[in-house]
C-alpha cells in the first residue's frame, strides 16, 4: 500500500472567493480558475501561512490521501467529496485529519486559534452560493449612489444600490458579492475581484424590487472602492457570486442578535435589521447592536439608526474622535452594558456577529471574556459551543 500523506484543501462551499490565501501564500501554491480557489499539493509544504488570514475558515480542511486530488478534480468541486476511510492504495478520499505529526499539529493551534469552519444557524435559510463566476458575471446597473458621510468628515462613505434587473442573483442577509474592477495589474492579468458584504435584505432594497445595496468606504489607493463610488446612476457593473454560506442570520423569532461592528462593517446589520424590521416588526428586545466609529458625521446610517425604536433596536454608538471626549471603542461600550451582555451570553437564544476591521477583534474578544467571566462562564468553552451550534460569527478584514 502506497504511503499516505496529507493534503491541505479549501472548502468550495464556505470559500467566498476574496483570494486572501492566494495572495498570502510563499510557494505560489495556491490559483482559482473561474470558479474555486485550490491548492497544489505538489507545491504546498503545510507552511500554514494561509492559514490565519482565511476569513471563513474554508481552508481549514485536511485528508490523508493515497493519491493526491487533482488540480482539475478541486477546480470541479462544488462542495468537498464526502470523507471515507483510507482503505487501499488505489482509493483517493481519505480520512479528516488534522496534522501527520507533532509540529503540525503545534502550527495549526497557533494559527486556528479557534478559528475554523462555522456551522449555520440552524434555521436560517439556505443560501445561493457560487451562481455567478469570473467567466460569466452578472452585468448590472446602478440604480443610485449616495454618500452617507457629511461632506467635512474624515471619511467617504458610499450607499450604492444596484438594479439586477430581470436576472435571477438571490442573495441572503450576510452574504456578499464580488465585483472586478476594470483593467489589469502589473502584470496584465485581469484584476481580481473585491468582495462587498451586501447591506439590504434579501427581497431588495425596497420591498419587493430586484435590486441590492452596498456600503463602500472610498479608500485613498483603493482600486475597487474609488472605481465604486465613482459610479454614477446607469453604469453598468459585472458582479460575481454570491458568496458566504455561514454568516446569516436565523429565521427564528425566538433569536437574539448581538451585532458588533465599526464602519462598514455595519452593512450586513443593517441587512439584518431591515429583514427582521419586514418580517417581525413587532418582537421587541431581541436586537442589540454595537456601532464603532470615529464620529458621529463619519459613522454610515447613524440619522436612520437613531429612528428606529430603541425597543426593536437597542443602539451603543462608540466615538473615538469627538474633540474634548475620551475615546471610547465598541469593546468599552460592551463593558458599560456588561450585565446585559452577561445575561445575553447565558441564553441559548443569543447569535453574535462581528464585522469590521480586523484591528478590533482583540479588543472585542478581550472584553467578551472579561464579561463571561464576571457572569462566571467559561468564554472559551463558551465560544466554541457557540461556534459549533452556529451561534457565533466573525468577519473582519
Amino acid at each position: 500500500m502506497a504511503e499516505p500523506l496529507k493534503q491541505h484543501l479549501i472548502d468550495p462551499e464556505y470559500c467566498i472567493r476574496c483570494y486572501t490565501c492566494e495572495e498570502t501564500c510563499p510557494l505560489e501554491a495556491i490559483t482559482h480558475n473561474d470558479d474555486n480557489v485550490v491548492i497544489d499539493a505538489s507545491l504546498c509544504n503545510l507552511c500554514m501561512d494561509c492559514i490565519l488570514p482565511c476569513p471563513t475558515g474554508s481552508i481549514d480542511n485536511w485528508r490523508v490521501v493515497a493519491k493526491p486530488y487533482s488540480l482539475e478534480d478541486q477546480f470541479g468541486w462544488m462542495e468537498l467529496p464526502d470523507q471515507e476511510d483510507l482503505k487501499s492504495a488505489g482509493e483517493q478520499n481519505g480520512a479528516p485529519v488534522e496534522a501527520l505529526d507533532d509540529a503540525v499539529a503545534a502550527l495549526l493551534k497557533e494559527s486556528h486559534k479557534g478559528s475554523g469552519p462555522v456551522a449555520v444557524p440552524s434555521s436560517a435559510s439556505k443560501p445561493t452560493i457560487n451562481l455567478r463566476n469570473l467567466a460569466n458575471p452578472l452585468e448590472a446597473q446602478i440604480q443610485g449612489n449616495f454618500r452617507l458621510t457629511s461632506a467635512d468628515a474624515d471619511s467617504d462613505v458610499r450607499h450604492i444600490i444596484i438594479n439586477l434587473g430581470d436576472a435571477t442573483f438571490p442573495v441572503l442577509e450576510g452574504q456578499s458579492v464580488g465585483i472586478v474592477p476594470p483593467g489589469t495589474d502589473e502584470y496584465g492579468k485581469p484584476h481580481l475581484p473585491r468582495l462587498y458584504s451586501v447591506s439590504s435584505p434579501r427581497d431588495g432594497e425596497r420591498p419587493n424590487v430586484n435590486n441590492l445595496s452596498l456600503t463602500v468606504k472610498r479608500e485613498e489607493f483603493g482600486l475597487c472602492s474609488n472605481y465604486l463610488c465613482d459610479l454614477k446612476k446607469g453604469d453598468k457593473i459585472n458582479l460575481t457570486g454570491p458568496f458566504g454560506a455561514s454568516f446569516l442570520m436565523p429565521d427564528d423569532p425566538q433569536a437574539k442578535l448581538l451585532m458588533i461592528c465599526t464602519g462598514t462593517g455595519s452593512a450586513p446589520f443593517r441587512a439584518f435589521t431591515m429583514r427582521r424590521q419586514r418580517v417581525l416588526p413587532n418582537v421587541e428586545r431581541a436586537l442589540k447592536l454595537f456601532f464603532g466609529a470615529r464620529t458621529s458625521d463619519s459613522l454610515p446610517y447613524f440619522g436612520p439608526l437613531k429612528k428606529i425604536p430603541d425597543s426593536f433596536l437597542e443602539k451603543h454608538f462608540a466615538f473615538s474622535r469627538i474633540e474634548g471626549k475620551k475615546k471610547s471603542y465598541v469593546q468599552d461600550e460592551l463593558r458599560l452594558a456588561s450585565d446585559a451582555i452577561g445575561n445575553a451570553l447565558k441564553d441559548p437564544q443569543t447569535y453574535i456577529y462581528i464585522c469590521g476591521m480586523k484591528a478590533m477583534e482583540e479588543g472585542v474578544e478581550s472584553a467578551l471574556n472579561e464579561i463571561a467571566l464576571n457572569a462566571n462562564l467559561d468564554w472559551q468553552l463558551l465560544r466554541n459551543k457557540m461556534r459549533e451550534d452556529g451561534r457565533y460569527h466573525v468577519e473582519t478584514y
